[in-house]
């Protein structure tokens, strides 16, 4: 996500260039985040066999939390000054080719590959914001790390042979 400038002057004691460029570091989190829970109903909609119950039920809670994400992250880019774009993060991805509907066991691993993606994604973006004197967006990338660890967990553990 292209976060361009910074739209409105805060007095947050953060310097403008360094909200600017954690702002766009979150855009980027919220991007994936919206991807993950695309992706995490997908599954949600299409899983069947003896993996239906856990699975659909874990997804459900998983994009049921991400879908709250995606508010807390879109209001911390406007805490610091910036837009969130109009135009729809939605043009970029490509949800359906990144699932691999041959198998639940196949979507389930996709699912883990996001979430290892998404959690260092959050790793890198707590460093940066800790880097800049940014407690709150390192705050919120740890509750993101946290969700996603557990996550990764939670689905190797169903598709466990």
């Amino acid at each position: 996500m292209t976060v361009t400038k910074l739209v409105e002057t805060r007095n947050v004691d953060l310097p403008a260039k360094d909200r600017g460029a954690i702002a766009q570091r979150v855009g980027t989190v919220l991007e994936k985040t919206y991807e993950l829970l695309l992706s995490s109903q997908l599954v949600h909609w299409n899983v069947k066999g003896e993996l239906f119950l856990p699975i659909h039920q874990l997804t459900e809670q998983h994009y049921e939390a991400l879908f709250e994400t995606l508010d807390i992250l879109a209001e911390r880019m406007r805490a610091l000054g910036t837009e969130v774009p109009t135009d729809g993060a939605t043009k970029s991805f490509t949800v359906s080719a990144r699932l691999d509907g041959s198998s639940m066991v196949k979507m389930v691993e996709q699912l883990i590959a996001m979430h290892e993606a998404a959690a260092k994604g959050a790793r890198e973006v707590a460093s940066f914001a800790d880097d800049h004197d940014d407690p709150v967006t390192n705050d919120m990338m740890m509750d993101c790390l946290k969700f996603h660890e557990k996550a990764i967990w939670m689905l190797r553990a169903i598709v466990a042979k």
